[in-house]
C-alpha cells in the first residue's frame, strides 16, 4: 500500500472524519437548544428578582398570576404557583400540541422556576430606581431571557398553550387569546392592591418585553423578498445580478385585467441594498411594480449532507401566531 503524503485522502472526504462531524453537529443540533433555554431561564428570572417583584411590576400570564399571589403572601411561593399554575396547561401541550413541545416546556419551566428560587442567594441586591429604567431595563432583559427560550423551542406562559388551543377550535389568534388574558391579569392586579399604577406600568413593561423577544427570536437580520413586476423584467435580471451580485428567480403569472402574460422577479435583499436595488429597478423602468415584505427566515436547504439549522424550527408556527398574527 502506497503511504505516499501524496496519496493521502483528503480530509473532506476521509469517512472517519465526515463521520466525527456529522456526530458533533448531531450533538450540537439535539442538545445546545437546552443550553440556550438554561440561559433564557437565568435571564427571564434575574429581570424578575432584580427588577419586576421589588418595584412591584408583574409579567404576563402564569407567571404574573403567580407573583399578584406571591405578593400577597410571600414571594418566595412564585417558583411553587408559577409549576402549579402551569400545570394544567403542561397537559393540555401534551395532549393538543405534541410530546417534543412538551417535553421543552417542563425544561425551560422547571429551570425558571429554580432560578427564581436561587436568584436572592446568587444576585444579594435589587434594582431600585426611575420607573423609566425599571420598565426598560427590566422589559428588555426579560424579553431577552423569553426570547432565548421560546427561539430553542420552549415556553414559560401557559396562556400561550391556550391561545393556540383556542385558536384551532374557534379561529381566534394565540396574540388575541393572550393579550386578553393578560388584561384581565393586569387589571386583577389592580383590584388587588387597589393601586392601579403598578399594572400600568406593567403593561408597559410588557410592549417592551414582546419587542425585545420578537427582535431576539427573529434576530437582527433585516432581509427582504422584493416582487418585481415590469415589462422590461430581463433588462432588471441582467442589472440586478450583475451589478448587486443578488440571485433572483423568474416566476411566470398573468395579468388580471389585461390578460397578458409577465414575467415576475422574486429577490432576496438585505435593508442596506434596498436603495440601490430600487435605483436599478427604476432607472430601467419608472413604471415597475415593486413589492417590499419582511422575511424572518431564510433557510437554503442541505448542503453535503450536514443537518440543516433553522431558527425557531420546533416552534415557528407558534412563535408567529402569537408575535405576528
Amino acid at each position: 500500500m502506497n503511504n505516499a503524503p501524496g496519496n493521502r485522502i483528503p480530509d473532506s472526504e476521509d469517512p472517519i472524519s465526515d463521520s466525527s462531524d456529522s456526530r458533533f453537529r448531531s450533538f450540537l443540533h439535539s442538545y445546545l437548544p437546552y443550553f440556550w433555554m438554561l440561559l433564557g431561564a437565568f435571564i427571564a428570572a434575574f429581570a424578575i428578582d432584580i427588577f419586576f417583584i421589588p418595584n412591584s411590576l408583574i409579567d404576563g400570564g402564569t407567571v404574573g398570576l403567580a407573583m399578584i399571589i406571591g405578593r400577597l403572601t410571600t414571594t418566595k411561593l412564585i417558583p411553587y404557583l408559577l409549576l402549579l399554575f402551569n400545570l394544567p396547561f403542561i397537559i393540555m401541550a401534551f395532549a393538543y400540541v405534541g410530546k417534543a413541545f412538551v417535553q421543552h416546556l417542563i425544561v425551560s419551566m422547571l429551570a425558571f422556576a429554580f432560578f427564581l428560587m436561587i436568584m436572592p442567594y446568587i444576585i444579594g441586591h435589587t434594582f431600585q430606581g426611575e420607573h423609566l429604567e425599571v420598565v426598560v431595563i427590566g422589559g428588555a432583559i426579560l424579553g431577552v431571557g423569553i426570547g432565548l427560550i421560546i427561539r430553542s423551542g420552549g415556553c414559560l406562559d401557559g396562556t400561550e398553550i391556550l391561545g393556540i388551543i383556542i385558536n384551532r377550535k374557534y379561529g381566534f389568534t394565540v396574540g388575541q387569546v393572550v393579550f386578553i388574558c393578560n388584561i384581565f391579569i393586569f387589571a386583577a392586579c389592580g383590584l388587588a392592591f387597589q393601586d392601579w399604577h403598578p399594572p400600568l406600568l406593567s403593561l408597559i413593561a410588557y410592549v417592551v418585553v414582546v419587542k425585545i423577544m420578537d427582535t431576539v427570536i427573529v434576530g437582527l437580520d433585516e432581509t427582504k423578498s422584493i416582487l418585481v413586476i415590469s415589462a422590461k423584467s430581463k433588462e432588471i435580471a441582467a442589472e440586478v445580478m450583475h451589478s448587486l451580485g443578488l440571485g433572483l428567480t423568474v416566476m411566470y403569472g398573468r395579468g388580471g385585467f389585461s390578460g397578458q402574460a409577465t414575467e415576475i422577479l422574486y429577490i432576496i435583499a438585505e435593508r442596506l441594498q434596498l436603495a440601490e436595488l430600487k435605483e436599478i429597478i427604476y432607472s430601467i423602468d419608472p413604471k415597475a411594480f415593486v413589492a417590499i415584505e419582511n422575511l424572518h427566515e431564510v433557510s437554503t436547504g442541505k448542503h453535503n449532507n450536514a443537518p440543516r439549522f433553522t431558527r425557531g424550527k420546533q416552534i415557528t408556527t407558534i412563535v408567529q401566531r402569537v408575535l405576528h398574527s
